[in-house]
């Protein structure tokens, strides 16, 4: 493996890393969830990336995990605006 691949492997786990960690603290804001949902789809990918180039790095592993969480509680967050926001429009119709 080469020099210039390894530092691209770990500035991906770290860019992982990051996102992952930004996407949980995110996930559960309201407005923010959106944007935190392309952050955690962008955790996954830097993750898998990292891994390819450095093997199994733990790093890019818990980046990776992280933005599957992150991705889990930000989309369970806009179901529960969307249902928060239905119910909100159902009780005003019905008024």
């Amino acid at each position: 493996m080469t020099e210039t691949n390894q530092n691209t492997g770990k500035n991906l786990s770290i860019a992982a890393l990051v996102c992952g960690i930004l996407g949980i603290v995110g996930g559960f804001i309201p407005v923010v969830q959106y944007f935190t949902t392309v952050l955690s789809i962008l955790a996954i990918i830097f993750g898998v990336m990292g891994r390819k180039r450095l093997g199994k790095s733990g790093l890019a592993t818990a980046g990776m995990v992280l933005g599957i969480v992150a991705l889990a509680i930000s989309v369970l967050g806009i179901l529960c605006v969307v249902c928060a926001l239905g119910s909100l429009a159902a009780m005003g119709a019905a008024a």
